[in-house]
């Protein structure tokens, strides 16, 4: 088995907390500068050395699947206008890997969309990237994860420290430090009540899992809403081997909320060389337009 060969995206929520904006399109069809929030993702995989993709996706979504898709049409057009660099970003969409779908049918957790991806996975290990977050960094976060994963042949959870008084609105993953920003996971909670989290540090959306997480998620029951939760079949797969977190190095967009949307549009706008200094003055003159 190769490490990182295949990777799993889950995109079938149905985005409330962004309605109306979501009412007909896909929360991760929404743009972080000129981008939907998914390519972002894809693009860490495909950088990652990830060759195969499968996006589970749902009813609605199917705006992803046209967007990773070749348009005839939209390049035929841009050819005829002779509009040769905004072909050349038409098409490396859809050449950028092998993107694979299958639908959830039912909104019954995250837990059971990754199950949804087991006849796709086989006996491969494989990374979870979840759309809600955009990373960035010298080196991709699922990278970080995979080389890790090749070294100590363990599944391994990307985590970062948040402040104690947001700690309820994360998995939240205690155990034992073994250095090198690494930890063998004892505990892994999801949402726990404020005030009674055992750390504050947050798994974070990235994930390379031995194909042995399936087990465990099938003996996994629903919670209280209905919902298979992924951070269950990982405690499950902790406490019958070892399972690490690593504190990943980069930067981290939580645009599943308004302000981390905007505020990721806005830092990321800052980095690029062709808007960053216009958007930059604009900012640092904003108190004396009133």
């Amino acid at each position: 088995m190769r490490v990182g060969v295949k990777a799993v995206i889950p995109a079938a929520g149905l985005g409330t907390r962004f309605l109306p904006a979501t009412k007909a399109q896909p929360k991760e069809m929404l743009p972080v500068v000129d981008k939907p929030a998914i390519q972002y993702v894809v693009e860490e995989a495909v950088e990652s050395g990830i060759e195969d993709i499968l996006i589970i996706t749902g009813r609605g979504k199917r705006a992803i699947e046209d967007h990773f898709d070749k348009s005839v049409e939209l390049e035929g057009y841009l050819w005829s206008k002779d509009k040769m660099e905004e072909l050349r970003t038409v098409q490396q969409i859809s050449e950028m890997a092998r993107i694979f779908y299958v639908r959830q049918k039912e909104p019954l957790g995250l837990g059971h969309a990754v199950l949804c991806a087991k006849e796709y996975v086989n006996d491969d290990d494989f990374a979870v990237l979840l759309g809600d977050d955009i990373v960035v960094g010298d080196t991709p976060c699922t990278k970080q994860l995979a080389d890790i994963f090749k070294q100590k042949k363990r599944s391994v959870v990307a985590v970062e420290e948040v402040p104690e008084s947001e700690a309820h609105k994360y998995g939240i993953v205690s155990g034992e430090d073994l250095g090198e920003g690494l930890m063998q996971i004892e505990e892994i909670t999801e949402k726990p009540p404020k005030g009674q989290a055992r750390s504050n540090l947050a798994s974070m959306g990235r994930y390379v899992f031995s194909p042995a997480i399936f087990d465990h998620l099938e003996r996994t029951l629903p919670d209280k809403r209905g919902e298979i939760q992924l951070t269950d079949a990982i405690g499950k797969m902790a406490a019958e081997e070892e399972v690490l977190a690593y504190r990943f190095k980069g930067r981290r967009f939580d645009i599943g909320s308004h302000l981390g949307w905007i505020v990721a549009n806005m830092e990321l706008a800052l980095r690029r060389g062709d808007i960053g200094p216009g958007l930059k003055e604009y900012i640092q003159n904003m108190d004396s337009r009133g």
